[in-house]
């Protein structure tokens, strides 16, 4: 086959995959073959633009669809957020009330229709960010979350215990004040840190050390069975994951004020 014979098996293939249909009378739904996981095809639109031409959308179906399953107050916040405008800035698509769109003229429908679609991917990924980001952002959320519980002004990251043995080696994640001991809280999204955290933990005890600790898990189901045995019997008080807001608020603030 030469070039010319390759460009049209491929249009005739690609435009059979494309499917109009009108749903109002200046509202037509674009079939694609772009699917979500679960089968369903991706929503998008096109009307006339307000300032003519033509508007491209996915009449806010798209966020609607992942709000079944996500927080979309966190896709907003932290490293979701700067990761969702980086999304939309790449795309060039724009945003209204949960609606993404982009204007187009006719001769770049097609293109742009392709954008679109591009763009409603990677946000819909953005649901099954890589471990890196993941952990991330449940450090950012876990620091947000005890910041609007004990305010920042009782709260020391990366807290050095004085008096202890090469202390530097083994800092606790947050020192939380107005307890009557002092409370070191640990956030654990993962088998690593949860060993970590027993040492420490273990060498503060040895040590002699008058504390209580938490630790907050990403999701506790998903460590090994030992690791949790041993960080359970290390510490005192446990949160399978920061979903569990009431818990989560009940132990903290008894420690805390207690």
């Amino acid at each position: 086959m030469n070039t010319s014979e390759l460009e049209s098996t491929l249009c005739r293939a690609l435009c059979g995959s494309v499917k109009v249909q009108q749903r109002a009378e200046a509202l037509w739904r674009v079939d694609t073959p772009w699917t979500f996981p679960d089968g369903d095809g991706y929503s998008i639109y096109i009307s006339p633009a307000p300032t003519g031409g033509l508007r491209i959308s996915d009449q806010g179906l798209t966020l609607m669809r992942l709000s079944y399953e996500n927080d979309l107050g966190k896709l907003r916040e932290g490293t979701r957020g700067r990761l969702l405008n980086q999304v939309l800035a790449d795309a060039g698509l724009m945003e209204d009330d949960g609606e993404f769109f982009l204007d187009s003229t006719a001769a770049d429908l097609g293109a742009n229709v392709l954008r679109l679609g591009q763009g409603l991917t990677r946000v819909h990924d953005l649901t099954f960010l890589n471990r890196m980001r993941s952990e991330s952002t449940f450090y950012e959320d876990l620091r947000e979350k005890l910041q609007s519980l004990v305010g920042s002004e009782r709260l020391t990251e990366a807290y050095v215990v004085p008096s202890v043995a090469n202390g530097r080696d083994y800092p606790v994640d947050y020192f939380i004040q107005g307890g009557a001991v002092p409370l070191y809280l640990f956030g654990v999204p993962n088998r690593d840190k949860a060993r970590l955290a027993t040492i420490i933990l273990q060498h503060l005890i040895g040590s002699g050390q008058d504390f209580n600790s938490m630790i907050v898990y990403q999701n506790m189901a998903e460590l090994p069975r030992p690791d949790l045995s041993r960080l359970t019997n290390a510490a005192n008080d446990m949160i399978d994951s920061l979903d569990a807001t009431d818990d989560f608020e009940r132990k903290l603030l008894r420690r805390v004020n207690g």
